[in-house]
Order: C-alpha cells, then sequence, then structure tokens
C-alpha cells in the first residue's frame, strides 16, 4: 500500500468528523475500509463511514469507530472483519480499540493522538499486548495536524461560547438555568452551534440576549459573518420562542444565499427575563432588534414574524426603514421532533419568569 492511500482515506474520515462538528458532537470521523487483492485506493471497498454521535443517539458508545464497526459488519453479514482497515481522526478509546480487535481489523490508522484516554500508545497500548489472541497493525500520525486542527477549534468554539454564557445577571431579572435546556438541545442538536449570546450592548441595559444566526451553508463554523446582501429575520410569537421555527427552518436552511437570525426577545425562551412587566415596551424591543442585526452585519432584512406580533413587526418596520425589504407573517408549523406542547413552557420554571407574556397581553400586542 502506498502512503497516499493512507492520506485519501483519512481525508474521508476527515470529511465525516467534520459532519459531526456541524452536529454539534466532538469532531471525529472514521472509515472502514475492505482492500482488494492488489493494493492501492482503486481496489479498495469502502464498507462504511461515520462520526460521533453520542449526543445525538443518546449513546454512550456512538463513537465514530463503533458506528463503523456496526456498519460494516452487517454490510459483510460477519462479525469478523478480517483484512479490513479502519481510519479514524483521533487515536481509539479503550472501549474502540477492544472492539477492533475484537472485530479482527487488520489495520488501525488514527491522525491526532489523544494523550488523555488513547489506548493506541497515548495513556496504554491494547493492540501491543502479546496475550491476546489477535494482533493488529497501528499507524498514527496520519494528516495529524489536520485532526488536531478539526478539534481544536470546536473546543475553542466550545470555550467561547461557554464564556459567553457566564455573564453577570441583573438583580431585577430572572435567568432560566443553561441545565434547563440540555433535552433541547438533545432533539436539536444540530442547531447548537449556531446558538449565540450577547450581554454588552447599551440598548440591553446588562440583560442577556439569546439568538440563533444561521448562515447560508449549515456546516459552516459558528462565527459572525461578514455583511450579507440580505438576511431574515424570525419573529416567535408571544407564546413562543426560537423551536417555535424549527420545523420551519428545517424546510428552509439549504436555501442557497440566505440567512437566518432567530432571536428570543428578552423576556422569552433562552434570553434574561425582567422581573417586571413595566420593563417592556415596544420601543425597547426594537432598538435591541436593530442592535442584534448591527451586531452581526445585518445590512437588508427580510423580516417573518409568528402570529400575534405583529405590533413589534409594525413597529420595526418604521423604524428599520429602507433597510427592511419585506415583511411577512407565517404560522410555522409544529415540529414533530419536538411537539408544542413540550417546548412552549421549558424557559418558564414558575410564574415569575412570564411577565413578559403578562406584559405582551396587558398592552393588547397580541
Amino acid at each position: 500500500m502506498q502512503p497516499s492511500d493512507d492520506a485519501y482515506f483519512m481525508g474521508l474520515a476527515l470529511e465525516q468528523a467534520r459532519l459531526g462538528a456541524a452536529a454539534g458532537e466532538v469532531p471525529v470521523g472514521a472509515v472502514l475500509v475492505q482492500r482488494g487483492p492488489e493494493q492501492g485506493v482503486a481496489t479498495a471497498r469502502v464498507l462504511a463511514v461515520a462520526h460521533n454521535r453520542p449526543i445525538g443517539l443518546h449513546d454512550p458508545s456512538a463513537h465514530a469507530e463503533m458506528l463503523v464497526l456496526r456498519q460494516a459488519a452487517q454490510a459483510l453479514q460477519n462479525y469478523r472483519l478480517d483484512g479490513c482497515e479502519l481510519y479514524v481522526t483521533l487515536e481509539p478509546c479503550p472501549m474502540c480499540a477492544q472492539a477492533a480487535l475484537h472485530s479482527r481489523v487488520r489495520r488501525v490508522v488514527y491522525g491526532a493522538r489523544e494523550p488523555k484516554s488513547g489506548a493506541a500508545g497515548s495513556v496504554l497500548d491494547l493492540f501491543a499486548y502479546p496475550a491476546l489472541n489477535h494482533q493488529t497493525e497501528v499507524q498514527g500520525g496520519v494528516r495529524a495536524q489536520e485532526c488536531a486542527a478539526l478539534l481544536e477549534d470546536f473546543f475553542a468554539l466550545r470555550r467561547l461560547a461557554a464564556k459567553r454564557v457566564h455573564t453577570p445577571l441583573r438583580p431585577d431579572a430572572l435567568r432560566t438555568p443553561a441545565a434547563a435546556f440540555e433535552s433541547l438541545w438533545q432533539v436539536f442538536p444540530h442547531w447548537q452551534m449556531h446558538s449565540r449570546m450577547w450581554h454588552d450592548w447599551p440598548e440591553l441595559e446588562g440583560l442577556r440576549l439569546h439568538a440563533l444566526d444561521i448562515a447560508a451553508e449549515p456546516q459552516a463554523a459558528p462565527t459572525t459573518p461578514s455583511a450579507s446582501a440580505s438576511a431574515t429575520l424570525l419573529l416567535h410569537g408571544p407564546d413562543g420562542w426560537w423551536p417555535q421555527w424549527a420545523s420551519w427552518l428545517e424546510q428552509q436552511r439549504r436555501s442557497k444565499g440566505q440567512r437566518w437570525l432567530v432571536p428570543d426577545l428578552i423576556g422569552f425562551g433562552q434570553s434574561d427575563k425582567p422581573k417586571q412587566a413595566a420593563w417592556h415596551s415596544l420601543e425597547r424591543h426594537v432598538a435591541i432588534l436593530l442592535a442584534l442585526c448591527d451586531a452581526v452585519g445585518m445590512q437588508r432584512l427580510q423580516l417573518v414574524h409568528a402570529p400575534g406580533q405583529a405590533q413589534l413587526a409594525q413597529a420595526l418596520q418604521q423604524r428599520a426603514g429602507p433597510r427592511l425589504l419585506d415583511l411577512a407573517e407565517c404560522s410555522p408549523p409544529p415540529s414533530p421532533q419536538w411537539p408544542a406542547g413540550a417546548w412552549a413552557d421549558l424557559p418558564y420554571p414558575d410564574a415569575g419568569h412570564r411577565a413578559a407574556q403578562r406584559a405582551w397581553r396587558a398592552r393588547g400586542w397580541c
């Protein structure tokens, strides 16, 4: 086998790792290959590809290596994978190493070392135990820099997101604990990478605002994009927050050149919630929404609002002027993944968190 063969198949594993990162999973990808009688890429058969999916599958064993071993065994209708080769972007953990040995994989090729749990030489070397009744060849360091960079970038973004979350809370406001939303991210893991928080604009008055900032390409890194020609701002209803748009977003997310900004208005969803209904005014909310558009570079915008949000939408239209290209009302369909009754109450653990909803009704905005 030529060294370039390893680089090629590791490239396929890297593609899978990037898909995992886009879904909010730790970016590790794997490929399982069956060799023909002659060496070389052209004669090899790719039996399975996968990325990490413990979060999406609610399965602690759903590492990329475990998934490709399972898929390949089904493809061959045999739990023994004699002569096959496993490519993975990160050094296997003990679970995956033992599974590779048990399946009789001939060769394991990995990219980056795993100094905390690697079982191919970093912490221990299960493949080197002569007492085991199968010996698997191991090759490490293939495209290691690319594999490591993908992991480093992913965790850097995680740390940045965590830093944004740890912002002080105003004494006259409430904040739903982040742990309350764990079930949300299990249902919608692919949206988590687009989740952002802001708190330091003057318009926010020290409150924290949450929004999804979804770029045109769903696999793009969740950094602040440059100003786009146009983008769509989605306003949830007075009894909703961003998951109200989940099904609509699933249908629209592959539109070419499109971008969506989906805020939780102050007082709703994952944003901070002033305790007093008197805090809320259309002027305050309009100012915050325009500041949000400025912060993410939305120079021209389409505005789509859910039923019950016409007054806020019209007030925003008046302030935005020619910057607002279009205004429309849309009734987003319920999400089959998470029916409305399951998410509507999630951000409101008690009546005190509902001051914004009371303000909308008391002022006749909905």
